[in-house]
């Protein structure tokens, strides 16, 4: 796993490439964040975790846990999801920079793309 910062709109996404699945997963922390300007996001997203819960929702059984690196600089684990869970995540958060974010995620994976050929 190769842990690299990406920038949505001035905002820091933590993310990590998986070379062997092919596969970037996303801090699921920082996208709540960016999308819901919540001043909590870790709440936001504690509580819409419960309401997937309840719903049934397959979201959350995608969740993976990875470590990257927190505020205070130190490694501690946190929620991730692939980039199709992160467009189903977005689907559950209302939210007026859902679009905009769904086609920053479009490009990176169509460099990803790029860079492999």
């Amino acid at each position: 796993m190769k842990n690299e910062l990406k920038v949505f709109e001035n905002s820091k996404i933590r993310s990590s490439y998986d070379e062997e699945k092919e596969l970037w997963y996303f801090s699921v922390i920082d996208i709540i964040a960016i999308l819901t300007d919540s001043k909590t996001p870790k709440r936001y997203w504690s509580d819409l975790k419960k309401k997937l819960v309840e719903e049934g929702s397959q979201l959350y059984e995608n969740i993976v846990r990875l470590k990257m690196k927190a505020k205070d600089g130190k490694y501690r684990e946190t929620d991730v999801l692939d980039t199709e869970g992160i467009f189903r995540l977005i689907e559950s958060v209302p939210s007026s920079k859902a679009e905009p974010f769904k086609l920053w995620l479009a490009k990176l994976g169509r460099e990803k793309i790029d860079e492999v050929s």
